[in-house]
């Protein structure tokens, strides 16, 4: 809100009088989940602290082209003040939620579920991750304090895939464990420490069959690395328990919204 209206919003205060009320639809423009409506309500709040706000969808609900999602009652001048910023957090949202059920929707016929990534919008990453949840995908961690994966870059500063297994587990044996590997011989090795979860990074279907072969259901595999919607399904088909989109939060388009004024 700061960065929007700054010293005031001119257009608004030289045009609408202070004591006129009125009614504004939040209306979809598209197709998608819906998702941060409490958060548009927080924000239209925040500047018309008298404003009265009445949800017809609740978050994680389908919407079509025209449908209100909410009608919020006050005086205009704050109403359209606000209205930017509630929108954008609501679209953004929103649009996220969406492109979380397509995904979701592409592997309904298996196993893997889908997750996140720490690819979020720096400052949003609580926002984006619920709008992930909203559209029926579910959270990798948050950051990193709640698991410990151990990359690419962590193995060679390890020296080595065992040793820097070895060296997080005798750091903190509470928190899960999971590594990513690159290639079937480096799953073999990491089958043979006691892991929570293995990260299959940017392997063909063909490998990622082979994997979960090898790993005849000993752990938790998880498909990663440049996923798009039109492979979900196939790598899926493959047998792994979950696949991880970083375009889910990095790449979402946002989903059309309007705050239109009722006459």
């Amino acid at each position: 809100l700061e960065e929007d209206i700054g010293p005031g919003d001119r257009t608004s205060e030289a045009i609408v009088p202070p004591d006129v009320t009125g009614t504004c639809s939040i209306v979809a423009k598209a197709e998608g989940i819906v998702s941060g409506l409490p958060l548009a309500e927080a924000v239209l709040q925040r500047v018309v602290p008298q404003a009265t706000f009445v949800h017809r969808f609740q978050d994680g609900e389908p919407v079509e082209p025209g449908d209100r999602l909410a009608e919020v009652h006050g005086p205009i001048r704050g109403l359209l003040t606000a209205e930017r910023t509630a929108l954008n957090f609501l679209a953004k949202l929103s649009g996220i939620a969406t492109l979380a059920a397509c995904y979701v929707d592409a592997v309904a016929n298996y196993r893997a579920v889908i997750l996140d990534t720490r690819k979020t919008t720096p400052g949003w990453r609580a926002l984006e991750k619920y709008a992930v949840r909203c559209g029926g995908a579910r959270n990798h961690r948050m950051g990193l304090y709640d698991m410990v994966l151990i990359k690419d870059n962590h193995i060679a500063a390890a020296g080595g895939l065992s040793a820097a297994v070895r060296r997080a587990q005798e750091a903190d044996a509470e928190l899960p464990i999971e590594v990513e590997v690159s290639s079937l011989a480096a799953l073999e090795e990491a089958l043979g420490l006691r892991l929570d979860r293995v990260l299959l990074d940017n392997m063909d279907i063909a490998t990622l069959r082979k994997a979960v072969g090898i790993a005849g259901g000993q752990v938790f595999l998880e498909a990663s690395g440049g996923i798009s919607l039109a492979r979900a399904e196939e790598i899926a088909a493959s047998g792994v328990d979950a696949i991880s989109v970083g375009a889910l939060t990095h790449s979402a388009p946002a989903l059309d919204v309007s705050l239109e004024l009722n006459t």
